[in-house]
């Protein structure tokens, strides 16, 4: 099969698997892709249950520690942005790798479009009907069935999506971290009419065999692709993959976007927009107006991974009266793509945090 035929197309079946192993073939394969040694590629994954943060967000924010721990749930940090979702083996992960030459554009809102109506197509096929919700959800009904998200490599992208082929509602609102006054019987059913299962829209979970085979057809008519299937990596991919298995496999990859620790005040708010949700904390050097330091954290995407350490740090000791100049002038000298989201939103956390009540110092 020639590597960069546009029409030829790999079918990557990889298993039930823990969450680290999934992220490093992830990372493999868009690592190889983008050098030109792996084809384009349709996966299908699972994972053991797992609660897994987008890769912007911050894990005690986002999760319940002790329900977590309780339960012997994995915790893993995904490489492309979003919010953090619970993943059980009755959920079927898709995956493309590919290029902007197959995709036609760089634009993520277009590219989300395209590959979202196109594995809605897919859904549809099994019964139910399916339709894409910008900014990157596939719901049946207003419901939601298949969150998606994408981050870009030079030019290669990963575009990866979850189908609920069953779904526990309670279970994962005990993961992420609600209020316990919030997971009332009725609060539960509440999740349960905004988040809905193929098992629940059709009485029973259709074979996973089913749901993969419709949605390969599905992508196959879209972009006009034929597939060979595999089940291994190939030669290229497997240095990688153990590569970034020891990198990720670890506790400094998951928890590197915790809070920073200071012994000043940190002022805090969350800014929700189009794009999503920025938390932003900000340490005040309250008699200069300047800012100390800057932290973000969020359910958004943005590339590359480290454009939010490389905002952060250019920000540090920014005066307050030059901050939408400062993040003006960041983002124009930046190579960066982002799905419905701008400079603005990030001056506008910013400022916000700034307004806030400083949260008291310990001791």
């Amino acid at each position: 099969m020639t590597v960069r035929d546009p029409k030829q197309w790999r079918l990557l079946e990889t298993g039930l698997r823990r969450a680290a192993e999934n992220f490093a073939i992830d990372r493999a394969l868009l690592e190889s892709h983008q050098a030109g040694t792996s084809p384009h590629t349709l996966r299908f994954l699972r994972f053991h249950p797992s609660a897994l943060l987008g890769f912007h967000q911050n894990v005690e924010q986002e999760l319940n520690l002790d329900y977590i721990r309780a339960h012997d749930i994995d915790i893993q940090r995904r490489l492309t942005g979003g919010g953090a979702i619970y993943f059980a083996p009755e959920h079927l992960g898709w995956e493309l790798f590919l290029d902007k030459a197959v995709l036609g554009t760089a634009d993520m809102t277009v590219i989300a479009r395209r590959i979202c109506e196109a594995a809605a197509a897919g859904l549809s096929s099994l019964g139910v009907d399916a339709r894409f919700r910008p900014r990157n959800d596939i719901e049946v009904d207003g419901r939601k069935i298949s969150g998606t998200g994408g981050a870009f490599d030079g030019d290669s992208i990963l575009y990866q999506g979850t189908v609920l082929v069953a779904f526990d509602v309670e279970r994962m609102l005990r993961v992420l971290r609600i209020p316990a006054e919030k997971l009332s019987d009725k609060a539960i059913a509440s999740a349960g009419e905004r988040v809905v299962s193929l098992q629940g829209l059709l009485g029973s979970p259709p074979a996973l065999d089913t749901v993969r085979q419709a949605l390969a057809t599905a992508f196959g008519q879209a972009f006009g692709a034929l597939f060979e299937t595999e089940s291994q990596l190939n030669p290229a991919e497997l240095p990688l993959y153990e590569d970034a298995l020891a990198e990720i496999d670890c506790n400094d990859w998951i928890y590197q976007r915790n809070r920073p620790e200071t012994e000043a005040p940190m002022r805090e708010a969350i800014h929700r927009c189009r794009g999503g949700t920025l938390r932003c904390g900000v340490v005040l050097d309250e008699p200069r107006q300047r800012l100390n330091q800057v932290w973000i954290t969020g359910d958004f995407f943005a590339a590359p991974r480290r454009l939010v350490v490389d905002l952060e740090s250019a920000l540090r000791n920014t005066a307050l009266v030059d901050l939408e100049r400062n993040v003006g002038r960041f983002f124009d000298g930046y190579p960066v793509q982002m799905m419905m989201l701008g400079p603005d939103d990030f001056a506008a956390a910013i400022r916000s945090a700034v307004a806030s009540v400083p949260e008291p110092v310990d001791g």
